[in-house]
């Protein structure tokens, strides 16, 4: 396991919530995210993707094995794959890049992107699994 690897895991995983979400939604004035999935994407279910980025880089930093704390990373992360998919499954993708490019690209990707870091912290998980 190479700490670095994992420390600079976290720290993407913490960039791209924070900054996907600050950029995407224009710093939360971006209402075609808000009413693409009023639910999910609200600007209070924004606020909270960009804490769970600032969780994410805290645990960047601890020393010790974050065996459990990635798991529970990873099934975060899974929520959002879940929502992504069956949100993508009911919605037309082409309606919100009409409505506005920042908003279609926002939900063409995360989903994407949360699968890559739901496997990072599944790995993670996984290669501590020793240390208890």
């Amino acid at each position: 396991m190479n700490a670095n690897l994992i420390r600079n895991g976290f720290i993407a995983a913490a960039l791209m919530n924070i900054g996907g979400v600050l950029l995407f939604s224009r710093a939360f004035t971006n209402d075609a995210i808000n009413q693409a999935d009023p639910v999910v994407m609200s600007n209070f279910g924004l606020l909270m993707i960009v804490v769970w980025g600032l969780a994410y880089l805290g645990a960047a930093f601890i020393q010790g094995n974050i065996r459990w704390l990635a798991a529970a990373f990873a099934v975060e992360k899974l929520v959002y794959v879940v929502a992504w998919g069956l949100w993508m499954a009911n919605h037309s993708l082409g309606a919100v890049y009409e409505q506005d490019l920042f908003a279609g690209v926002f939900y063409s990707i995360y989903g994407l992107n949360d699968l890559a870091f739901m496997l990072f912290f599944g790995w993670v998980f996984l290669s501590q699994r020793s240390k208890g």
